[in-house]
C-alpha cells in the first residue's frame, strides 16, 4: 500500500522578531522529512493574514499548520486551529517566544523543523479574554500599555521592548481592579494584572513559575505598585523564577472569573494590543489545542 504524505502548511511572518525570513524555505528543504510531508510555504503580507490562511487550511486537506513567527503570529494561527482536527506546530521567530520556550520548542529554527518530523503532539489549554483567545499570556495595566506603545515603534525585538519599558515606567500609575471569582469579590490596586496560561512573558521572564498550559487554570498575577528602585530586583526575580516570592506579586489560580476596572482601556492578548471596556470576562478551554512539541 502506498504511503500517503501528510500535507503541511508553513505560515511565515516575514517581519516578526525584527529580522527577515528569506532563509526559511531553504531550512525547510534541508530539515523537513519530505518522505513524510508534502510542504507548502506562504508568507503573510498584512495584519491578520496568518488567521486567514489558517482558516483556509481548516477547510482543506492540510493536516498540520506551522506558525513561523512570534507569539502574535502563533495566536492568529492557534486561535483558528483550536478545537479543530488540525495539528499545529511552531518555528519560533519572535521577540520573546514565550509559548515556544514554555513548551520546550527549540529556538534553533533548524531543530524546531526537525522535531516536526517526529510528530510528537500534546494538548494545551486556551485562555479567553472577552472574545479574544490567548495561549501564553494576556493582561492589562502597564504591560498592556507597553504593548500598545511597542506596536507603534519601528524598532522590534527585545531591545526595542526594553527601551519602551524604561521610557514609560516612571509615569505609569496603578489602577483599581475588582476580580470576581465564584461570586466572591476581591479589590486590588495593581500596576499590572497578568493572566498567565504559561509561566512567562517571553525571553525566560517568568511572572508565574507554577503556571501550566495543561492544568485547566489561569494564574491571575497581581503586580502591585512598586518603588522604581525595586524594578531591577523584580526583573531579576522573573529571570530566576522567584517572582512569586516578592511582596509586590500575588497570584490567584482560577478557571472562570470577571475583572471590573475603573475605565475602558488597553489590554494585550499574547502581546498584541487591543482596547476593551471596563468589564472583562475571563475563562479557559482545557486542552483545546493540539500542538507538536
Amino acid at each position: 500500500m502506498a504511503f500517503s504524505k501528510k500535507r503541511i502548511l508553513f505560515i511565515v511572518n516575514p517581519i516578526s522578531g525584527g529580522f527577515n525570513k528569506v532563509f526559511i524555505p531553504n531550512l525547510i528543504d534541508k530539515n523537513l522529512d519530505h518522505q513524510k510531508f508534502d510542504a507548502k510555504i506562504i508568507y503573510t503580507t498584512h495584519q491578520a493574514h496568518a488567521k486567514e490562511l489558517a482558516q483556509e487550511a481548516v477547510t482543506s486537506d492540510i493536516e498540520i499548520v506551522v506558525a513561523v513567527g512570534g507569539d502574535g503570529t502563533i495566536n492568529e494561527v492557534a486561535g483558528v486551529l483550536e478545537s479543530s482536527n488540525k495539528i499545529m506546530a511552531i518555528v519560533p521567530c519572535g521577540s520573546g517566544n514565550g509559548l515556544a520556550r514554555t513548551l520546550g520548542i527549540s529556538l534553533n529554527n533548524a531543530k524546531a523543523i526537525q522535531k516536526i518530523n517526529d510528530l510528537k503532539t500534546t494538548a494545551i489549554d486556551v485562555g479567553l479574554l472577552n472574545n479574544k483567545k490567548f495561549f501564553n499570556m494576556a493582561g492589562m495595566g502597564f504591560d498592556a500599555h507597553i504593548s500598545a506603545h511597542f506596536a507603534k515603534s519601528v524598532k522590534r525585538g527585545l531591545l526595542g521592548y526594553i527601551k519602551s519599558t524604561l521610557k514609560e515606567i516612571s509615569n505609569y500609575k496603578a489602577q483599581t481592579y475588582e476580580i470576581i471569582i465564584d461570586g466572591k469579590s476581591i479589590i486590588r490596586e495593581a500596576f499590572m494584572l497578568s493572566l498567565a496560561n504559561s509561566s512567562q512573558y517571553g525571553n525566560n521572564a517568568h511572572i508565574s513559575p507554577t503556571a501550566s498550559t495543561q492544568d485547566g487554570l489561569l494564574d491571575i498575577c497581581i503586580i502591585k505598585q512598586f518603588p522604581l528602585r525595586v524594578f531591577p530586583i523584580l526583573g531579576y526575580r522573573m529571570f530566576t523564577k522567584t517572582a512569586s516570592r516578592s511582596k509586590y506579586v500575588a497570584i490567584i489560580k482560577a478557571q472562570n472569573f470577571e475583572i471590573i476596572r475603573t475605565e475602558d482601556g488597553p489590554v494585550h492578548v499574547d502581546g498584541e494590543p487591543f482596547s476593551m471596556g471596563k468589564k472583562l470576562t475571563v475563562g479557559i478551554k482545557p486542552l483545546a489545542l493540539k500542538i507538536i512539541v
